[in-house]
Formats: C-alpha cells, sequence, structure tokens
C-alpha cells in the first residue's frame, strides 16, 4: 500500500507560479508511475500529466502543455508540478496518484491510490 501526501498549493494571481509535491510512502517508490489529477468545482476530475517510473517519459494534458511540467526526484520519494502561467482556469483541487505499476496512463481508472489534494486557486 502507498500513502500520498501532497502540498504547495495556495491562492496566486494570473500569471504567477506555484510547485506542487506529493511525497510517497515505502520503499518501492521508483518502481511505479505517478500522476497528477486535477478537479474543478462541479465538474469531473481531469487528467494534468503523468510519468514514468524513471522520469523519463512525461505525458500532459493539451490546456497545460508548454505551461506545467512534472517531475520526479525517487531518491526523495516525491512527485513534482511546477505550474507557470497559472490561469484562473486552472482554478482546482489537485491530486497526486499512481498506478503502483510500470503503466503509465491518462485515465483515472488505472490509478489505484491518490492523495488527499491540494487546492490551487487562481485569481484574475
Amino acid at each position: 500500500q502507498v500513502q500520498l501526501v501532497e502540498s504547495g498549493g495556495g491562492l496566486v494571481q494570473a500569471g504567477s507560479s506555484l510547485r506542487l509535491s506529493c511525497a510517497a510512502s515505502g520503499r518501492t517508490f521508483s518502481t511505479y508511475a505517478m500522476g497528477w489529477f486535477r478537479q474543478a468545482p462541479g465538474k469531473e476530475r481531469e487528467f494534468v500529466a503523468a510519468i514514468s517510473r524513471s522520469g523519463g517519459n512525461t505525458y500532459y494534458a493539451d490546456s497545460v502543455k508548454g505551461r506545467f511540467t512534472i517531475s520526479r526526484d525517487n531518491a526523495k520519494n516525491t512527485v513534482y508540478l511546477q505550474m507557470n502561467s497559472l490561469k484562473p482556469e486552472d482554478t482546482a483541487v489537485y491530486y497526486c496518484a499512481t498506478t503502483y505499476s510500470i503503466v503509465v496512463s491518462v485515465a483515472r481508472e488505472n490509478y489505484r491510490y491518490w492523495g488527499q489534494g491540494t487546492q490551487v486557486t487562481v485569481s484574475s
């Protein structure tokens, strides 16, 4: 079993940057893929970004491509989401998740463990 704890959310102005972190428990962090999702009020949870075990492969939703960067530090059991040029439409609760396998996926149903989420609010 894996426990995921997100941090780094907050209230920022449009055009600002934030870096989210997700710390994972356990000693096998480097063996499974990770992802970030977000959920805005009244909307379904949507894929944001995903990263392979080694960090060599990354995937992004079209809405964040070029602005967000996912990365990981396997020595620290942590995955990051660097968010630049934030827009009001990026406002959501951001969730870290893992497929707990080598599978890198954009599909929510393939993710087995989830964090509790961190709120990101972007004001105009």
